[in-house]
């Protein structure tokens, strides 16, 4: 008859692994110095530390900013391509709902400042049924002009900034064109200008060249005028809403509240906005 032998427990000379004092551990922490086992090892650049060393280090460690204090977007710019992808599905809803239902909830016009406000946000994400350019040259600068800013803003900054510049072009086409005939407005060209508005202070502030992207505002501007259907009045408040959000995230102070100082610049971009929408809709 065979017995089974209990196993022996770890003797007061043999080291122990903290988090698990049943397993006898002979590999110690290169930070701490204390015992870790198999499951409690991490990979070091020399050796092994403890996970409560390496939990410790990612702690008090801060992480990797962008040049304008943003948190560093490596990798793919994820916040352009889900903007594209929502105009995409919006613009697909378009034609799969009847009756010009998603353009009736959700274009702007002037008449419905003052009662759906939300309108001159929801617009941009719509675009023209009638000519399938309108959001493939959209998408197109977007994802060009989004690859380069979103990694220096960061991406809580550059969708503050896009959402800021598409209500800017709203607000532009508000101040600018009568309130009658009712004129429903819809596309990303506002935010879009926002974005070359962003890119020219930011080209500025860095000391770069600045002379393509304003040959590519210039362009782009005669083109609006020359199309009866663009709305340039869209494009120059974008444009204007844009380079000032970038003008608050660029110059905004470094130190240990710059990103207070910029969530407060963008702040009172908006209130700026909302003022200016209000000073529109009382005066008539």
């Amino acid at each position: 008859m065979s017995y089974g032998i209990p196993a022996a427990e770890p003797s007061a000379d043999i080291p122990v692994c903290p988090r698990h004092p049943d397993r006898p551990s002979y590999v110690r922490c290169q930070r701490c110095g204390r015992p870790a086992c198999p499951e409690c090892q991490r990979a070091a650049a020399v050796g092994f530390q403890c996970i409560d060393c390496v939990n410790e280090t990612k702690r008090t460690t801060p992480g990797v900013q962008s040049v304008y204090g943003g948190a560093l977007a490596a990798g793919r710019p994820l916040v352009t391509y889900l903007i594209i992808a929502l105009c995409v599905v919006v613009y697909v809803l378009q034609w799969l709902i009847p009756k010009d239902a998603v353009f009736q909830e959700f274009a702007f016009a002037n008449a419905f400042a003052p009662t759906e406000p939300w309108r001159m946000l929801t617009a941009a994400f719509l675009h023209s049924q009638d000519l399938l350019l309108h959001i493939v040259l959209n998408m197109y600068t977007l994802w060009i002009f989004g690859q380069a800013l979103e990694p220096l803003l960061g991406r809580i900054r550059f969708l503050a900034l896009y959402l800021l510049s598409a209500v800017g072009g709203s607000l532009g086409y508000l101040l600018l064109t009568p309130t009658f005939p009712l004129v429903g407005v819809v596309g990303a060209s506002g935010a879009i200008f926002g974005l070359f508005g962003a890119m020219l202070v930011v080209q500025r502030h860095r000391g770069g060249d600045t002379r393509q992207l304003w040959i590519l505002i210039a362009i782009n501007g005669v083109i609006g005028f020359m199309v009866p259907s663009i709305a340039w009045q869209a494009h120059l408040g974008g444009l204007v809403t844009g380079a000032l959000s970038a003008a608050v995230i660029a110059y905004a102070p470094r130190g240990k509240n710059r990103s207070l100082l910029q969530a407060a610049g963008l702040v009172l971009v908006l209130v700026l906005l909302a003022l200016a929408a209000w000073f529109r809709i009382t005066t008539g």
